[in-house]
């Protein structure tokens, strides 16, 4: 498994791993080797840390961070390597290398080549549309969308996570002929350890001057995709009497931009309130949001979407094809039209009890149904074995 940063962090693909490897850690079958990335210019011995966890073989790989944004291709590239090398001295006939995300386009065929010698396959998960990130360059942009087409040309099989992904490539890659499966990301239906009385919880809503039940919240990285702007824009024209709280990661140029636009600061409403790297806490305040907005527009299964359906009754989200797969009836939805989303948020604020409970069990019912870890686990377990 290569593409992950690594077991100590936080993010859909290294979740999607951690996960995997607690779902099948005693499994006779199935044994895992999981690439870590290890930031440094340091030397280390035989340039590879080796080590144990939950049964599965992992090594860091240690990637320059003078390289800067190129880091990612480099990190996938060594560990490729070190993977091809690791099966030929230990004689490991048939492996699967399972790449997540499409950054190595331009190689791909010379190490699906060297996989094939093992008498092994070269599987991809495509994650969602990098190259529509609104973050990235043009220049960037075009790579990752000429990256993607290698990659699906040149692997044994593309695992998608969403079924809107998955009619993605066979529309555009069809020429190709691309073995493709869906195979859905996970989330976990248990509830925060962490009591309503707990200290950790509570001081957390003290500092950040928010009140149990008396905030929306929205969950995300800070770039444009994730409409940040419409949903801070439409929050500010609300009546709303709750607050809005924002738990993002920093980006100060982007934060700039919006209140050169918007001018939130002046609305005592809008709270940005850092990051939080807590799970048990995270979830906490999910739990004991009144209404969480979703607007990523580019991806497929969302993880923060997911957390949200299993924790929060009611999900406020973008109109878009990937969030309508998931949520279904669970989910109310707007529009960047003006107006849509102010419109939603006044309405749900007049929900009853009763609508609002309705609403939170149906969205636990549809990550039980279709998003359970152990479900996913198993299907994962027929694609290896098979």
């Amino acid at each position: 498994m290569i593409g992950s940063k690594g077991l100590g962090s936080y993010g859909g693909y290294e979740t999607f791993v951690k996960q995997l490897l607690g779902q099948h850690a005693d499994h006779e079958k199935i044994q895992y080797h999981v690439a870590c990335k290890e930031n440094g210019d340091g030397a280390m011995e035989g340039n590879r840390i080796r080590f144990k966890y939950r049964g599965a073989n992992c090594y860091k790989i240690r990637v320059p961070e003078k390289l800067g944004p190129a880091q990612a291709i480099y990190y996938d590239l060594a560990a490729l390597d070190y993977g091809i090398d690791y099966c030929k001295r230990h004689e490991i006939e048939g492996p699967i290398f399972y790449i997540l995300a499409c950054r190595i386009g331009p190689f791909m065929k010379k190490y699906a080549k060297q996989v094939h010698r093992l008498g092994g396959q070269v599987f991809i998960n495509p994650d969602g549309h990098e190259w529509r990130r609104g973050k990235w360059p043009w220049l960037v942009r075009k790579y990752w969308q000429v990256s993607e087409r290698l990659m699906v040309k040149n692997c044994d099989q593309v695992i998608c996570d969403s079924i809107e992904i998955e009619r993605y490539i066979l529309k555009n890659y069809g020429k190709y002929r691309p073995e493709t499966a869906f195979i859905a990301y996970g989330s976990q239906l248990a509830a925060s350890p962490l009591g309503d009385s707990d200290r950790l919880f509570n001081n957390w809503l003290k500092e950040k001057k928010l009140r149990t039940g008396q905030y929306h919240l929205i969950v995300g990285r800070f770039v444009p995709e994730n409409n940040f702007e419409t949903m801070i824009r439409e929050f500010m024209a609300s009546k709303s009497r709750k607050d809005l709280a924002i738990i993002t990661t920093a980006n100060e140029r982007f934060l700039a931009k919006l209140e050169e636009k918007l001018h939130f600061k002046r609305d005592p409403r809008i709270k940005f309130v850092g990051t939080v790297y807590d799970q048990d806490l995270l979830r906490k305040i999910r739990e004991n949001a009144y209404a969480y907005l979703h607007g990523h527009s580019v991806g497929g299964t969302n993880p923060s979407l997911l957390e949200s359906l299993s924790s929060t009754k009611l999900n406020l989200l973008y109109d878009v094809g990937f969030n309508q797969e998931v949520a279904r009836q669970a989910g109310l939805y707007w529009s960047k039209e003006p107006g849509s989303l102010r419109r939603l948020i006044e309405k749900v604020e007049g929900f009853s009890q009763q609508v609002v409970e309705d609403f939170g069990q149906a969205a636990r019912e549809r990550v039980a149904h279709a998003y359970s870890w152990p479900a996913i686990a198993g299907e994962y377990e027929e694609l290896w074995l098979k």
